[in-house]
């Protein structure tokens, strides 16, 4: 999880993750489900929230470009749990990302630095949030997870010991599994 603190005018329900995570839960469930990528004021709130304002403009060729990003994450995201490795179509999909930029290495007061660049500003939140995608692979992709709980789409980080988190939050979707569980047995 990281240390930045979520802008509070971001509505998301689940925030803190690894910025890659932290993009796909853009989306969260509700009738219809909600999306706070829908126009530049959220992508902004997101950028905020993400630790990215005074480093990246909410404009609308950047939000074209972080909805791809994300859509790229999310079909890894679903290779990467359902397959334990990515398709062509992933891999497509991330290289397209990753395509706008590269780190650079300097040496910098303390020694070396890795500064990421891109090609366009508007490309910089993207290709960081996919390169911390490959990152979270790095160190297992069996730990990208989604919610088990059926009516939740939000996506997280499993850094339990065990590898065996099944909830975005015990806290709601543990608890209501738990509650259902638990009628169910009531009622016979």
């Amino acid at each position: 999880m990281t240390d930045v603190k979520a802008d509070p005018r971001d509505p998301r329900p689940l925030t803190g993750e690894p910025l890659a995570l932290d993009l796909l839960n853009t989306r969260w469930a509700g009738t219809p489900v909600n999306d706070l990528l829908t126009g530049v004021e959220g992508y902004g709130i997101w950028l905020s929230s993400a630790g990215l304002g005074g480093r990246c403009e909410a404009d609308e060729e950047g939000l074209a470009a972080i909805r791809q990003a994300r859509e790229a994450i999310l079909l890894a995201a679903q290779d990467a749990g359902e397959q334990g490795e990515l398709s062509a179509a992933a891999r497509d999909g991330l290289d397209a990302v990753l395509a706008h930029g590269r780190i650079r290495r300097t040496a910098g007061p303390g020694g070396a630095e890795d500064l990421a660049e891109t090609d366009r500003p508007q490309w910089l939140a993207p290709w960081l949030a996919a390169d911390d995608f490959l990152t979270l692979l790095g160190q297992g992709a069996q730990r990208v997870k989604q919610c088990a709980h059926e009516a939740c789409i939000l996506h997280f980080f499993d850094a339990s010991q065990n590898g065996r988190r099944r909830w975005c939050r015990m806290a709601v979707c543990g608890n209501r599994a738990k509650a259902a569980r638990h009628y169910g047995k009531a009622r016979g």
